[in-house]
């Protein structure tokens, strides 16, 4: 085997290698659940769940255990505790057993829901009480689940900023474009929940393999600062002149700060090369990007002279709208903080939000960690001799991480909130929660139209929440909004 074949006997923290001999004697089931701990002043009040399925194809389903991967493991291992520790045989017994396939049940949400924090994502559990210690000796894998849906979260959260909407719904989809060179395929894919636009081609590409989609996003030509000054100071004007020569159909994004970005606007785009721009074919679209200086006064400032040179109208919902010839890309300075400004900036100006595309890298799938929605996969219960026990921690020190109990379900109350039941009490016909994997096989699959689809069910989760609230007081329905992530 080649020494950089993925092994799944080796992804895996090496302290867990041990714990078969470390639970109770004559146990037979482990249950665990992962979740997104909700915790006091949180940013983000509800999680999108995305990747799971990503992360089942590509390392959990099918053959992962051979007498080849057993030995590289036992080899390993041996150097790295200098003690026989390894359970050679445990492993040996799923490939004679189970063709070495993972005696293992995964229920989860649907791919793409949106739901409040605090509550159960996906259970797992051995579906061999001979492999107990397999629950939790795939935590480390399935905790890497902590990444998509934080992108995915994220990404969503610019999405629902629509309270600062000042164009027509639909355009939101559009509106931020995504562009990484490292973690790429799966924040990519991640960021393709929410949006349509991107230039992370990896991400593309899991979307293709991994959620059948044959195209999720899309893309335009654009410049950079090196295609841009390579003509020199003085020929700034012949370089934009060439792009669109270049490009003379379709949208084209040009970056125009590489020395004075007001001046570009106001002599070159909106003087030297005005006509050239306003005859461009319709969809043909200018768009110039900024890339310095402070977002909210540089994007107010690009649209007042931009206004000056090619005049606005009021776009449907009464905000003011630049001829479709010519828009504005603002990549620099981007995160979930400084969109919301610049979206309340606009509003507050009376301009549309159609006149604005936002650019995202490093904030949206770099600058993030597992804490950023405090994912954690935790053990609620176990079964000894056939005997169930609810299992929970609760430590004194720090009453967030208190786990849940018990084998637990994902249901709507009477009211249509989203909530956990533990202790196993809930009723399986109710049960939000899909098995999706089970011995080493997906069960159910989805499609990134499915996914997308039920992102935007969110909108309706809403209304029905707000249809509702005449069954609380005000009051009533504040406190229960809160404990449900709603806002």
């Amino acid at each position: 085997m080649a020494a950089y074949d993925f092994n799944f006997l080796l992804a895996t923290d090496s302290y867990k290698i041990t714990h078969y001999k470390q639970y109770p004697p004559d146990i037979n089931k482990v249950y665990s659940y992962f979740e997104c701990r909700r915790r006091k002043g949180d940013r983000f009040k509800e999680v999108v769940f995305f990747g799971l399925q990503y992360l089942l194809k590509k390392y959990i389903s099918g053959q992962v255990v051979t007498e080849e991967k057993i030995q590289q493991a036992k080899l390993i291992y041996q150097l790295h505790f200098k003690q026989s520790v390894f359970d050679e045989e445990g492993w040996r017994r799923i490939l004679e057993k189970h063709d070495g396939r993972l005696p293992i049940r995964i229920k989860a949400i649907p791919e793409g829901k949106i739901i409040p924090r605090g509550n159960v994502l996906f259970t797992v559990e051995n579906t061999d009480p001979e492999f107990y210690w397999l629950t939790n000796y795939i935590e480390t894998m399935l905790v890497q689940m902590w990444y998509p849906i934080t992108v995915a979260t994220i990404s969503w959260e610019f999405k629902s900023m629509a309270k600062f909407a000042t164009c027509e719904a639909w355009i939101l989809e559009y509106k931020l474009h995504d562009s990484v060179h490292r973690s790429a395929a799966l924040g990519g894919a991640a960021h393709l929940v929410n949006f349509c636009s991107t230039d992370t081609v990896a991400g593309l590409l899991m979307a293709q393999q991994y959620y059948s989609c044959s195209m999720a996003g899309f893309s335009i030509p654009a410049a950079e600062h090196s295609t841009i000054i390579s003509w020199g100071r003085n020929r700034e004007k012949e370089a934009f002149e060439y792009l669109l020569e270049q490009f003379p159909s379709g949208p084209i994004s040009i970056v125009s700060d590489s020395y004075d970005i007001f001046k570009a606007c106001k002599h070159i785009w909106g003087d030297k090369l005005k006509e050239r721009v306003m005859e461009r074919k319709e969809g043909s679209t200018v768009v110039i990007r900024p890339d310095s200086g402070d977002p909210q006064e540089t994007v107010i400032e690009v649209l007042r002279i931009l206004e000056e040179s090619f005049g606005s109208s009021l776009n449907s919902v009464g905000y003011k709208l630049l001829p479709s010839c010519i828009r504005i890309i603002q990549g620099d300075g981007i995160d979930i903080h400084s969109i919301e400004e610049i979206l309340k900036k606009l509003k507050d100006e009376g301009w549309s939000a159609e006149n604005l595309v936002f650019g995202c890298g490093s904030a949206l799938l770099q600058k993030i960690n597992r804490d950023t929605l405090n994912c954690a996969f935790k053990c609620s219960y176990v079964e000894t001799k056939g005997k169930g026990m609810d299992v929970y921690k609760q430590p004194v020190t720090d009453p967030s991480k208190g786990s849940k109990r018990g084998r637990l379900s994902l249901s709507r109350n009477s009211l249509g909130f989203i909530e956990t039941v533990e202790r196993g009490n809930g009723k399986p016909e109710e049960d939000m929660l899909v098995t999706v994997f089970e011995n080493g096989t997906i069960v159910h699959e989805y499609s990134l139209e499915e996914v997308r689809k039920n992102a935007r069910l969110w909108e309706e989760d809403l209304a029905q929440l707000q249809h509702n609230k005449d069954a609380l007081n005000g009051d009533a329905l504040h406190d229960e909004c809160i404990m449900n992530g709603v806002h």
